[in-house]
């Protein structure tokens, strides 16, 4: 009796479980039922320790709950959550059927559907592991469901995620899936191919106008697909199928590489260091921010790189960018503005429905993707509009240029009338001026060669006069009456007195004295003559009454003179005064002078004071007698 009461108190219990979550009815008319968590029940393993054989179980049946207040936010991350999913067959249905999960995301997922034989199919599956394993190579998590009875079974799904997972569970029939599945595809290959097909387009643009910032948009497209593709699986389906390990890191480093390559090409598209130095600054502070930030969470923590909560700072550092340039009069930038503002709804409806203030809906689901899309080409027609202004600036100077140039010729060509007009007018007037100057050079021609004539008849007459005033300066001395500066005008230094000596020993050529050769050189003093035969060096002042003398020649001249003259109103003490030298000097000289006289009166000649000249030679043996006569007065 009392096995029978705890039989009925175990079936009432299961009853009332199954009552508490509504059974999900197979029929061929609804192909598809969508679930989330709210409206299942599920039980957190927090040691992640349990096993289908221990959930399973009819006492563990009571811990099943079903929280209707669930949000998103509540995720545990790295704990396991069981799901109960109570499914009512229908042996009679004519499809076939499938259990589908949409988060891409999770780590570790067992789908446990209870199979003919009283066992569960189960199947292992998840990011972590190979996509090969999967039963249904697509992008999303399946298992189908065999409808072998009529019965109400129940399937357990074990979900365990190092990151949020949104837990949705679709059960649909197979032909659902096949349509949905192909036009799934069809929407992600027109969203892959549209972003090649622009970098394409921008990369011919690049090689035509070579500016880097369509290279940074390619870079930033390629970016946003390589961000889709890790979040919507498409990434492990065709790009690492192989390596499970990279969905961990995929979706960060996508999601650093969107963010850099859009700062860099919102720096290089606004023209930031330009048009706006502060945010400049700004964006290049935020590049730096970022990549410390993401090389933080690589080395250190790994969860961190699909936070995405934080990137609503650089992309609204962007978007004000855009705005205040825009606002600054820089025209390119509207359709930039617009672009973000898509991309920035898009962000929003997407946590909306993160938050589950939004219904989930399939075009809620892709609003990400979608605002992606309609981004990427409002940016082409940003760089488009941009070249189209530059080029509508270049149009508009090549005209201002074309119309300054054509205004250029006409100035040139009325100058040049203008100057030929001149040039004809100058050339007139030079051909007059010419005539005029060659009259004026033949009157100085005729005029120059008067004055040569005049010169010529003034140097004569000069050459006359010198002459006149010798002569008179001659007859003058022949009349005894000639003072000191009346002399200099006829020797006025010791070179003309020199030259005078050269004249008078050798008028009639040079003979050595010692051995009678007519053949010399100069000698080692000015005016000397050395013989060429025996070498005998003869100086000018040698064999005169100037030899040995140690006062200027020219005032031995003049003393010379005097006592020729025989004037005898100078007296010594006048001489040393007029001529600064001493008395013994003078009265020597005068005495080697007199003894030069007498010694021509000897030989019956007497010099007047015009031939006072014929007293400064003397023979080589009087020459001798002076010297001796010198010694003797020098001793006395």
């Amino acid at each position: 009796m009392r096995g029978r009461i705890f039989i009925l108190i175990c079936l009432l219990s299961i009853g009332g479980n199954l009552w508490a979550q509504s059974v999900v009815q197979v029929s061929d008319q609804v192909d598809e039922k969508i679930y989330i968590l709210n409206d299942l029940e599920y039980y957190i393993d927090s040691t992640n320790t349990l096993t289908l054989e221990d959930v399973s179980k009819t006492a563990f049946q009571s811990r099943f709950k079903r929280h209707s207040d669930y949000q998103n936010t509540d995720f545990n991350i790295n704990t396991a959550y069981w799901v109960k999913f109570p499914i009512k067959l229908n042996a009679e249905s004519k499809k076939k059927w499938l259990i589908e999960f949409y988060d891409q995301s999770i780590d570790y997922l067992e789908i446990h559907v209870p199979s003919k034989n009283g066992e569960y199919s189960s199947v292992y599956t998840g990011d972590k592991h190979p996509f090969a394993e999967r039963v249904l190579l697509h992008k999303n998590f399946e298992a189908t469901v065999d409808m072998f009875s009529n019965e109400t079974v129940v399937c357990y799904f074990k979900v365990t995620s190092h990151e949020f997972a949104d837990i949705r569970i679709v059960f649909r029939s197979v032909n659902r899936f096949v349509y949905y599945a192909l036009n799934e595809y069809l929407l992600y290959g027109m969203f892959y191919g549209m972003i090649i097909i622009i970098s394409l387009y921008n990369f011919l643009v690049y090689l035509a106008i070579r500016e880097i910032k369509n290279i940074y948009y390619i870079f930033y497209i390629l970016s946003v697909a390589l961000y889709a593709a890790s979040l919507d699986g498409i990434g492990f389906q065709f790009l690492w199928p192989e390596l499970p390990a990279l969905n961990s890191y995929a979706t960060g480093f996508a999601l650093y590489s969107l963010i850099i390559w859009a700062l860099l090409f919102t720096r290089k598209f606004l023209s930031t260091r330009a048009n706006s130095p502060e945010l400049d600054r700004a964006i290049l502070g935020m590049i730096i921010a970022r990549t410390v930030l993401f090389l933080i969470a690589l080395f250190f923590f790994p969860s961190f790189l699909t936070y995405r909560n934080l990137e609503i700072i650089p992309l609204s550092l962007i978007f004000y960018s855009g705005i205040k340039v825009w606002m600054g009069n820089y025209k390119p930038a509207r359709f930039f503005v617009i672009a973000y503002g898509i991309l920035f709804m898009g962000f929003f409806l997407r946590t909306l429905v993160h938050f589950n203030i939004l219904p989930f809906t399939i075009l809620l689901h892709y609003s990400l993707h979608i605002s992606f899309g309609v981004e990427m080409l409002f940016l082409t027609f940003a760089l488009g509009d941009r070249i189209r202004i530059l080029k509508d600036n270049r149009d508009r100077a090549l005209r201002r240029i074309i119309q300054q140039h054509e205004f250029n010729m006409q100035l040139k060509d009325t100058v040049n009338r203008e100057l030929e007009n001149k040039v004809q007018e100058r050339t007139t007037e030079l051909n007059h001026k010419n005539q005029e100057l060659e009259l004026i050079n033949t009157r100085l021609e005729k005029q120059s060669t008067e004055i040569n004539q005049i010169n010529s008849m003034l140097d004569l007459d000069n050459w006359k006069l010198k002459n006149s005033i010798k002569e008179v300066l001659n007859d003058r001395i022949m009349e005894r009456a000639m003072d000191y500066d009346q002399f200099q005008t006829l020797y006025p230094d010791d070179l003309s007195c020199y030259r005078f000596l050269e004249s008078l020993k050798w008028e009639r050529g040079y003979a050595c004295k010692k051995c009678a050769n007519d053949k010399h050189f100069d000698g080692a003093q000015k005016f000397a003559r050395r013989c060429t035969r025996c070498g005998y060096n003869e100086s000018i002042t040698a064999y005169t009454i100037f030899h040995s003398i140690k006062f200027p020649i020219d005032k031995a001249f003049y003393i010379a003179y005097l006592t020729v003259s025989g004037r005898k109103d100078l007296t010594l003490d006048t001489l040393s005064h007029v001529l600064a030298l001493r008395l013994n000097t003078i009265w020597a000289f005068k005495n080697k002078v007199s003894e030069r006289l007498q010694e021509l009166e000897s030989k019956g000649v007497r010099p007047s004071s015009g031939r006072w000249q014929e007293v400064i030679l003397i023979s080589k043996r009087g020459s001798e007698t002076i010297k001796k006569s010198e010694k003797v007065r020098n001793l006395a």
